[in-house]
């Protein structure tokens, strides 16, 4: 062995084991991260206990305490020792280790967060008509004796991280702490609807989510934790296929979220955050919301146990499931056949927004004696001098007021005619934009180039079955630079691509030339066509399917081809969109998640105008 490489073998210290303490602590920082994973295991261990009544109490985001109290069957003297030792549970059968149907099964929660604080806990089982109390300080048991207490667990949690001061410099502040704490706790209540649960910050309620008995507990629940609003615009799922059931609320399309933090999603119960599920919820949407938006969801997935493995990683966040597709498949289906059914609706929300952006002044301002009123302003059939208006004047204001400047149409509809469709009948087109409707009890609006995008796309996917789709060549060819890799990828799907009508090829070791487009993009950008291509395979990568990166390429045709905003229209033109979208699956909303439609209430305008 070369000199540079020997090791004096005697200067190394001698391998020894650590204590147990010690090895509670380390076990700790896998575990018990923030204040939030102790709450979580906390709170977990009261409903593997049969808790149906749930208090926590936290001080200083929870440095300082963290406290919480259950109704769940408690614990025996012997047992209340034994549950603060390491790999010590009443949840696990050693021989049969795929089968977990608990939160908590490793036996390290509890030792592992009585090892970095000062913790007290006291229980007291049905049976018994006194409770014990016992007390750790750092991992180190203190006493036990017994102690007057109700039928449950009480676990008091004191200065947390005391004993590993450098974790407490990692924390942040204490807003953010019981930010996570607040988030943790919601995603509990929302799996477990039947048990009351409340949470106090400081003496200060944060959350009261009382037992609930409804005929929908979950549905109430979700009301409780976010609000109606939600309910209100989401589509409920309830499939169950090959032992595995999938039931929730997802929103509709038009109801989306700027980030993916009200995606709530279980696996028997557990709050998970898995890349593979939200990976399918983002395929399912994928041609019916912006790249940048996100859908609002709250899913529930159960699987048989021997199906799953919940032991991936410590804080049981992430899982594994042992036949991926099935799994991705089965909600991919679902979550499409709830938007293929519903997807005709748009969101309640996008109206009342409008109707609250509306605004009526109170008050009209009256102008200064040196200052002249326009006469054009909405004061003026008011006089503000002592001279009458001229006449002629009013004559012409009310001749102006009768003839609407927007395009009007010879009122000879009759009663029927609006009352028989959805969307009515189309009255004008405003700013070359905007098709206005009337039905029986609202006013409609609708966006003529979103609306037209949803029809033109889902033609172009019936043509596509029907192999009907024809090309155009180029006249000059476009060359378009490439990183290597990703050509190598675009290139591996030349094939598929010249059946939508896209003819690539190899140019250079970093280029590619496109000689053909589908004929009905015309005069498209093709450069940045094919880098939405790119983007959408780089995106989801393994997780999609070619059928599926297929149907958003014809969204991205779709929106090269529709109507644009600017073009007059008749009234034939608009009477034929509207009677499209009725008849179009998705016509809610146009391919990027944008509502095509609004509906405004008769009702709700009138309140505008003090009519009720």
């Amino acid at each position: 062995m070369p000199k540079s490489m020997t090791v004096d073998l005697e200067t190394k210290p001698n391998i020894r084991e650590l204590s147990t303490v010690t090895i509670s602590r380390i076990a700790a920082g896998e575990v018990v991260e923030r204040p939030a994973s102790a709450v979580k295991e906390l709170v977990e261990n009261s409903l593997d206990a049969g808790a149906t009544e749930i208090t926590v109490k936290i001080e200083a985001g929870g440095k300082n305490l963290i406290f919480i109290s259950d109704n769940g069957c408690g614990m025996t003297k012997n047992n209340l020792s034994l549950a603060v030792r390491r790999h010590t549970t009443s949840k696990l059968i050693e021989d049969d280790l795929l089968n977990i149907k608990h939160f908590g099964f490793r036996g390290e929660a509890l030792p592992s967060i009585a090892s970095v604080s000062r913790m007290t806990i006291k229980s007291r089982p049905a049976h018994l008509t006194e409770g014990y109390m016992l007390t750790i300080l750092g991992g180190e048991k203190q006493s036990i004796a017994p102690t007057a207490h109700h039928i449950g667990t009480t676990v008091e949690v004191r200065d947390l991280f005391y004993a590993t001061p450098a974790r407490l410099k990692f924390l942040r502040n204490e807003k953010t702490e019981i930010q996570h704490i607040v988030d943790l706790l919601k995603r509990i209540a929302l799996a477990n609807p039947k048990a009351s649960l409340k949470f106090y910050s400081d003496n200060k309620i944060l959350l009261n989510f009382p037992k609930n008995e409804t005929e929908n507990p979950l549905c109430s629940r979700i009301s409780e934790v976010f609000n109606k609003e939600f309910i209100d615009n989401s589509i409920g799922i309830n499939v169950q296929t090959d032992n595995v059931k999938l039931s929730g609320y997802i929103s509709l399309p038009t109801y989306d979220k700027g980030t993916s933090a009200e995606q709530y999603l279980y696996v028997n119960k557990r709050p998970v955050k898995d890349k593979l599920l939200f990976v399918a919820i983002r395929i399912a949407y994928q041609n019916f919301i912006s790249r940048d938006r996100f859908p609002m969801v709250v899913l529930f997935l159960d699987v048989p146990p021997e199906l799953v493995d919940v032991n991936a990683h410590p804080a049981k966040t992430e899982v594994r499931f042992r036949d991926v597709h099935l799994i991705r498949n089965i909600l991919i289906g679902a979550l499409k056949n709830a938007l293929l059914n519903q997807g005709h609706l748009a969101s309640s929300t996008i109206a009342n927004d409008a109707l609250r952006a509306a605004t009526v002044e109170k008050t009209i301002p009256q102008p200064r004696k040196s200052e002249q009123m326009p006469f054009s302003s909405v004061s003026q059939t008011r006089s503000f001098s002592s001279a009458p208006s001229p006449k002629p004047h009013i004559n012409k204001f009310m001749h102006d007021f009768a003839q609407p400047v927007v395009k009007g149409f010879e009122e000879n509809e009759t009663d029927a005619l609006y009352e028989q469709y959805k969307l009515g009948a189309a009255r004008c087109q405003m700013h070359e934009t905007y098709i206005i409707s009337q039905t029986k009890n609202s006013i409609i609006i609708v966006d003529q180039h979103a609306a037209h995008e949803r029809l033109v796309y889902e033609q172009l996917k019936q043509q596509l079955e029907d192999e009907s789709l024809s090309k155009q060549r180029l006249l000059i060819p476009e060359i378009i630079e490439l990183n290597p890799d990703i050509m190598e990828k675009l290139l591996k799907i030349k094939e598929n691509l010249s059946k939508l009508g896209l003819q690539i090829e190899h140019c250079t070791s970093q280029s590619i030339i496109v000689t053909e487009i589908p004929a009905l993009l015309g005069d498209c950008n093709v450069k940045k066509l094919i880098q939405n291509i790119i983007d959408d395979i780089i995106e989801f990568e393994e997780n999609i399917s070619f059928k599926e990166l297929i149907n958003h390429i014809l969204a991205t045709y779709a929106c090269h081809h529709s109507i644009r905003s600017g073009r007059q229209m008749n009234k034939d033109e608009m009477n034929n969109l509207l009677r499209e979208m009725e008849n179009t699956h998705h016509s809610g909303q146009c391919n990027h998640g944008r509502p095509t439609y609004i509906e405004l209430q008769l009702k709700d305008i009138d309140k505008l105008f003090g009519r009720t």
